[in-house]
């Protein structure tokens, strides 16, 4: 949590006009010059902001599902549940030109489908753990054949658009973009807290859950579609970010455990990243999805190697 609030801190006053402590102070207290107020409350407060936000709920979303697959890989981006969502979201806008609303709803409704064309993809007398991520990634690949086709047929301005959300960006993030995704990510989250105990009866095995009267195909089916739209949600508003999802329950894991735990490391992790985006590559700033596809590319060939040897 001081690693969250220390670079929150940090991206609110670095940038082409620094903000100093005591500025922010006075802004805070309704006082200050109206060109740091208006950087600081509606450029730079609302990017932190939904970094903090979205990194927790990604972050939530690998904890699902990495927990009812039993699997480390079992994350929603290699699952291909982003893409799915982010294919929604160039329907909305490149065919039908849609506004913020229509784009998240889109963009639920393309996860969620995708979710069920790779469960009903890999059931075979139930779903099997590496039968359900081998589906996963092949309907992503669909998907971003599917999406490239969408770009190229879109008119330039449109193409534009899509290719620089593909990247996925916290860039030119606005109070007035965030409204409809604020209130599915927080609604979700909530409903998560409120089915916690049942997934930690679950990764005990689905005859132990029963036993202790979990409904477990209610729970898991629950879960799994809160899942989705968290990650759906959140790729409405940046784009696919790719990695956050994978990597932050996996060192909450290492750090002790536990929703809270994972959703912090998530808000860390994509802040991090986002202000690494900002600021390592000066004149130029990249996209966040840049940073964290190249950290988690790492560390998901880390990952498949450990999973091989222990084949």
């Amino acid at each position: 949590m001081l690693g969250c609030g220390l670079l929150a801190f940090l991206a609110l006053t670095r940038g082409t006009l620094p903000i100093s402590g005591e500025q922010v102070w006075q802004v805070l207290r309704g006082e200050g010059a109206s060109n740091v107020k208006l950087i600081l409350l509606e450029w730079r407060l609302p990017r932190v902001l939904m970094a903090l936000l979205i990194g927790e709920a990604l972050g939530i979303s690998g904890a699902i599902f990495q927990s009812l697959l039993r699997n480390p890989l079992g994350s929603p981006d290699i699952l291909g549940f982003n893409t799915g969502a982010y294919s929604g979201v160039l329907v909305a806008l490149v065919l039908f030109n849609q506004n913020a609303s229509a784009i998240t709803f889109a963009a639920l409704l393309g996860g969620i489908i995708t979710a069920a064309l790779v469960y009903l993809f890999a059931w075979r007398n139930g779903v099997e753990t590496f039968r359900l991520i081998i589906v996963g990634i092949s309907v992503r690949a669909l998907l971003m054949a599917l999406n490239s086709w969408l770009i190229i047929s879109a008119s330039l301005e449109s193409a534009v658009s899509a290719g620089l959300w593909s990247a996925g960006s916290l860039n030119g993030i606005t109070w007035a973009k965030t409204p409809p995704v604020i209130a599915v990510l927080l609604l979700s989250l909530l409903l998560v807290a409120l089915l916690a105990r049942r997934m930690r009866l679950l990764e005990m095995g689905d005859d132990t859950a029963c036993a202790l009267g979990v409904p477990v195909e209610r729970s898991r089916l629950w879960l799994m579609l809160l899942g989705v739209v968290l990650t759906a949600a959140s790729t409405a508003l940046v784009g696919p970010i790719s990695f956050i999802a994978l990597l932050a329950p996996q060192i909450a894991r290492r750090l002790g455990g536990g929703m809270p735990l994972t959703a912090l490391c998530g808000a860390l992790l994509l802040i991090a990243a986002d202000f690494a985006a900002q600021h390592l590559f000066l004149p130029y700033q990249l996209p966040v999805g840049v940073i964290t596809v190249s950290l988690g590319g790492l560390y998901l060939i880390a990952l498949l190697v450990r999973e091989a040897r222990r084949q």
